[in-house]
């Protein structure tokens, strides 16, 4: 690993790491299971386990199923979505430190779609921060769920985009142990260890990956993730769970990137050796589960975290930002560096009733809920030298603070067996707080939204069922944009009202989903980060909409296919915007960021008793890096870079081969055809990760 100024780790996180693998050690020697019942642990999903689940919602639904993410062997979770339809991932290094997910054409470089981890909010700040800075990890997921469509006012805020839902393991008897090896010294190593009463009413286990990598282009990490889970049930007719989870991860990567002519010279150098994106998370959640009688269901979560990201970035030199090596621009580092560190703090409470009843002379589906909900972000900047790396003088100590609430209510009206009607609202209503603990200062606005949303689905022939919708979507602007200055920015909420219809159908072997949508803001907040002048603006309207669709056929001799592609004509301004001095600064029609108008995906697999393989293709178009549409790429030695990606594709083999029900071995080529690419661009060129090779083995007792 790259450490030219100070490795990260101390002794204090030394312990910590220690005490991880004891907690591994312990639950290793929980005792096996007597029976083999099947147990479900409590939890808010946003889809559900029930064969007819799907059927039952009334929008585009997509699931990364367990089977899948064994096909396709992801590395990370970014990597297990990208084959969704209507998504597109902005790859900034291979381990996804950073998630950057786009959803129907809104920007993979925001974050407008509510990411979950069993019902939970993941992001450190959904009103105070970025919301971006934790990616849960894939090794101790089961399944991914992705909602779209009026179905998305169950859940908010920031639903606009959708919602994506990873779904973690539940703890099984015995002991797995799985390690893998790759290009760029990669190796991870994963224990997941389980154990069941006798009588099946109560499970426990973990699940703990330990992971590094000299990294491509010398982005190295290293990351450690546990994840202890249990339940029982209590009496007949309620069960409880919990979940802990701990995180840590030192990365040696950057905003930085590389400059355009060690982007065409293949440089596989580190272009922020110095940098270190430095992230540690412990959460806690407690599901409980109440069968009130046959028809009536209460789920009540309750949910803690607790993040820092310490990010300590070096200066360029004043005057000389860059200097030529090897023929090659490269950043010009000084002995100055800015520790830009925040830590975050979430508890909250989410309870939802569901009633099935006959009222109206039918069948219903009642569901009511309510979410309560306390964040707090510490947002400080330390001055250092590269002396003293990790010290120095606090230049800003900022607390940002909301309390939100909100009340959501549906009913599905079931007209008969095939037409089915659901309205529902969601109201969201939150105060935001930002405290200058230097000069004593304090601002706060507050705001409230009613969402209203209709939905339908409707059964036109065994194979063909109709569904759509229209609801009103909404996202806050962050304390960051509307306290900016410490003053009430009269930063209004972004809103968009979404429509959607489609059809979807399968049998044994064919399955198929066709989707239009549309999502029509009258007010889209620009992030701080992409334009100054907006930070003091609402962004105003911009339209989104397009076409999903996919097919997937099982030829019933071990091949087969699986294809998906999104297609957005409009992703665009409404209107034109202008510069603080009147002047026109992005005219009506300009794309929206990092928005392609296509995306599409094409598996091949074919599984032959223990042997399955997969052959997965990934197409992204063009893309636009700033709201101007600059097409050439232009360099910027105090900002971004601008400029035009060019589409890309990457193709990737899978491979895993059961030598017994005990043990099996997997391998993987990612981008095989070692496509060379500009995944994004921030303060330089975020190259796309090269050709790698990974192969690994389980073993299970």
């Amino acid at each position: 690993m790259n450490c030219n100024t100070l490795a990260p780790s101390t002794p204090a996180r030394t312990l910590r790491r220690n005490s991880l693998w004891l907690a591994v050690a312990a639950t290793l020697s929980l005792p096996g299971a007597v029976t083999a019942a099947e147990v479900a642990l409590p939890r808010i999903d946003v889809v559900g386990e029930d064969a007819e689940a799907q059927q039952r919602i009334p929008g585009a639904v997509n699931v990364v199923t367990k089977e899948s993410l064994e096909r396709t062997q992801p590395l990370s979770t970014e990597a297990a979505l990208k084959s969704v339809p209507g998504v597109v991932i902005k790859p900034e290094e291979e381990s996804a430190v950073v998630g950057n997910i786009g959803m129907r054409g809104l920007s993979a470089a925001d974050y407008k779609t509510l990411i979950l981890e069993d019902g939970v909010p993941v992001a450190p700040g959904l009103f105070v921060g970025n919301g971006r800075y934790y990616n849960p990890r894939i090794q101790r997921m089961e399944s991914i769920e992705v909602l779209k469509g009026a179905a998305s006012l169950r859940y908010g805020p920031s639903t606009i985009g959708g919602v994506i839902n990873y779904k973690t393991k539940t703890p099984e008897p015995g002991v797995s142990l799985s390690g893998r090896v790759g290009s760029h010294g990669y190796k991870e190593a994963t224990v997941e260890a389980g154990g069941q009463s006798p009588s099946g009413d109560a499970i426990g286990g973990l699940v703990f990956t330990d992971a590094r990598s000299d990294g491509f282009q010398d982005k190295g990490f290293e990351m450690q993730d546990l994840m202890v889970k249990g339940g029982m049930a209590i009496g007949d007719n309620q069960w409880i769970g919990a979940k802990f989870t701990h995180y840590e991860n030192d990365a040696n990567i950057s905003y930085r990137g590389v400059f355009l002519d060690a982007y065409k010279a293949g440089a596989s150098f580190n272009p922020a050796p110095d940098d270190w994106f430095l992230t540690e998370r412990d959460s806690f959640d407690i599901n409980h589960e109440w069968a009130i009688n046959a028809d009536t269901t209460l789920n009540t979560l309750l949910y803690w975290s607790e993040m820092s990201r310490d990010y300590w970035r070096f200066g360029t030199v004043s005057g000389a930002p860059t200097k030529v090596v090897n023929g090659l621009t490269q950043w010009n580092y000084s002995d100055s560096v800015n520790g830009n560190n925040r830590s975050f703090e979430r508890l909250g409470l989410d309870s939802r009733l569901a009633i099935r009843h006959g009222s109206f002379g039918m069948r219903n589906e009642t569901e009511l809920g309510i979410r309560i909900m306390d964040e707090e972000m510490v947002d400080q900047t330390i001055n250092a030298k590269r002396a003293t790396p990790r010290s120095g003088t606090l230049a800003k100590d900022v607390v940002d603070s909301a309390t939100s609430y909100a009340l959501f209510a549906q009913n599905r009206f079931i007209i008969n067996d095939r037409l089915a009607i659901t309205p529902g609202v969601r109201v969201e209503s939150y105060e935001q707080t930002r405290e200058d603990l230097q000069s004593n200062q304090r601002a706060e606005t507050s705001n409230t939204e009613v969402m209203p949303g209709l939905g339908f689905t409707f059964q036109v022939a065994p194979m063909a069922q109709l569904y759509g919708g229209v609801y009103k979507a909404f996202g806050p602007a962050l304390n960051g944009d509307a306290l900016s200055g410490l003053q009430d920015q009269q930063l209004e909420a972004e809103r968009s009202i979404n429509f959607e219809i489609g059809v979807r159908g399968n049998n044994e072997r064919l399955r198929y989903e066709l989707t239009a949508f549309r999502m029509d803001f009258d007010n889209q907040i620009i992030p701080a980060n992409s334009n100054s002048d907006f930070q003091r603006t609402n962004g105003g309207e911009t339209l989104h909409q397009g076409l999903e669709a996919a097919i997937g056929y099982d030829f019933g001799n071990g091949f087969s296919v699986d294809a998906n592609a999104t297609w957005i004509p409009d992703a665009e301004f409404v209107g034109n915007r202008y510069k603080a001095d009147g002047s026109l600064d992005i005219p009506d029609g300009n794309r929206v960021t990092y928005a392609p108008e296509w995306v599409a995906n094409l598996i091949f697999a074919y599984q032959s008793g223990p042997l399955k393989t997969a052959l997965s293709v990934n197409y992204i178009d063009e893309q636009f890096t700033d709201a101007a549409n600059t097409v050439a790429i232009k360099e910027n030695t105090s900002g971004f870079f601008t400029g035009q990606l060019d589409a890309y594709t990457t193709v990737d083999l899978t491979a895993s081969y059961a030598i017994n029900k005990q043990f099996s071995v997997f391998g993987a080529v990612k981008n095989l055809t070692d496509e060379h690419y500009v995944a994004s661009l921030r303060q330089g060129i975020y190259v796309g990760p090269e050709r790698s090779v990974e192969v690994g083995a389980r073993y299970s007792f």
